[in-house]
């Protein structure tokens, strides 16, 4: 299982042969500037809630690779207008894909799209594959929900977590989030592209150290195996 990072919350899984792409937000970031969305490849679009900072590209890569949209009934409608194919999900619920498994769970948001449409509810996603097995909590708050995740999910390899505070949480209930979780290993994500949520990475390595867990920074357009975190 490859990881790259594409900025901000933006995350690409190569996983089983698939390519999974999260929360498509890179020409509308300064900071992604030198990544090329004509060639980030994808089998299926994931996205955690509407606001455009999540979804800014999800079209324009959607028809380019013919990938599939998967995400709340609400975000699914709105892009099939556009005439692109979609797997509708709510909180809660689970599928099995060719690549694995898929459960959408709570995030404490909000969710509307660029026109002003309602997105449903904000969720994030468990992933389970013969490859290993993550969360990626797009946008949320601590929230108790998280607890839930051991218990109705397979264990952890890694989380993705958003940790710039301000819309999110921030490095103290990320760190706790991972501890609820039981993820030992964490990725950084939603942090530094706007001024409200720029973090001190020594800072934030030393609160998630505080409870025995390690956190990744990628640098945009880097990737790394999972077996290497």
């Amino acid at each position: 299982m490859k990881i790259t990072f594409y900025g901000h919350a933006c995350f690409g899984i190569e996983v089983a042969g698939k390519h999974l792409l999260f929360d498509p937000f890179i020409t509308g970031n300064e900071l992604a500037k030198d990544v090329d969305i004509e060639t980030i490849p994808a089998d299926y679009i994931l996205l955690s809630h509407g606001h455009e900072d999540h979804v800014l590209d999800a079209e324009v890569i959607a028809k380019r690779t013919g990938a599939k949209i998967v995400a709340t009934f609400e975000i699914v409608t709105w892009y099939g207008a556009k005439g692109i194919d979609g797997h509708p999900m709510n909180i809660g619920g689970a599928w099995t894909f060719p690549f694995g498994k898929v459960k959408m769970v709570n995030a404490i948001h909000s969710s509307v799209l660029p026109d002003g449409t309602y997105g449903g509810n904000p969720g994030g996603f468990v992933v389970e594959t013969a490859e290993g097995n993550f969360y990626y909590a797009g946008d949320t708050a601590l929230t108790i929900d998280m607890k839930m995740i051991p218990i109705t999910c397979a264990p952890l390899d890694f989380a993705i977590l958003p940790i710039g505070d301000n819309f999110t949480m921030g490095l103290e209930d990320a760190a706790i989030a991972a501890d609820w979780v039981e993820a030992k290993n964490v990725i950084a994500g939603h942090y530094d592209t706007f001024g409200y949520i720029v973090v001190d990475k020594d800072e934030a390595r030393k609160a998630f150290a505080k409870r025995s867990q390690k956190l990744t920074f990628l640098n945009i357009g880097a990737s790394i195996d999972v077996k290497d975190l």
